[in-house]
């Protein structure tokens, strides 16, 4: 067994016990550490790949910023526990439909995916294009630049309603208490305060 396989099924461990984690994980702090462990994995396994570009961009932009920002909404918003959902939400008929729906897109999208891997692994090294690090840079700021530019939107929009929801929910928390009586309480008579202290 050589030292490449090693380090595979090492990363290949790493990634889908950190990744299962993150699901099982009631605390999403936690979750969203588990997750960064789960992208350092699949950048070792990228590594092993000779892909280091994709492995360099795995750790800046998904562990670096994305992770950093889910952090930063998670503390925003003040979640140390998952909130229970109602019994009745996930029987229901419609989310079971749904559910099974996205099942089964899953299971089509991974069988495509690795019917695709296994063509491109049976193509000669040397029909395939290879790209130096400035002209993935050029296709993507030049062909793919609108896709670039809504996923910034995207997370900009996301960080935006989570700093409101998180002022809305401070806002409830240091609202003072009405003062207005009870109409139900009972007001003392002020003739028996006198006659009391008398």
């Amino acid at each position: 067994m050589g030292f490449n396989l090693i380090l595979f099924y090492v990363f290949a461990a790493v990634a889908v016990a950190a990744s299962l984690l993150v699901v099982v994980q009631s605390n999403p702090v936690y979750s969203v550490l588990l997750l960064i462990a789960s992208f350092i994995g699949l950048a070792g396994l990228y590594v092993l790949l000779n892909a280091p570009f994709v492995a360099v961009i795995q750790i800046i932009v998904y562990a670096g910023a994305i992770m950093v920002l889910f952090l930063f909404v998670v503390m925003l918003l003040n979640a140390p526990r998952e909130e229970i959902v109602q019994a009745g939400m996930i029987e229901s008929v419609g989310t079971r439909a749904v559910g099974g729906l996205l099942a089964i897109a899953f299971a089509a999208e991974l069988a495509w995916a690795l019917t695709r891997s296994r063509t491109l692994a049976m193509t000669p090294a040397g029909n395939r294009p290879s790209y130096s690090v400035s002209q993935i840079g050029q296709r993507l700021f030049q062909e793919y630049a609108f896709a670039f530019e809504a996923t910034s939107i995207l997370i900009l929009v996301a960080m935006v309603g989570a700093v409101t929801l998180a002022g809305r929910h401070l806002t409830e928390k240091r609202r003072p208490q009405s003062r207005i009586p009870n109409p139900h309480s009972v007001i003392p008579n002020p003739d028996s305060l006198q006659d009391h202290h008398g």
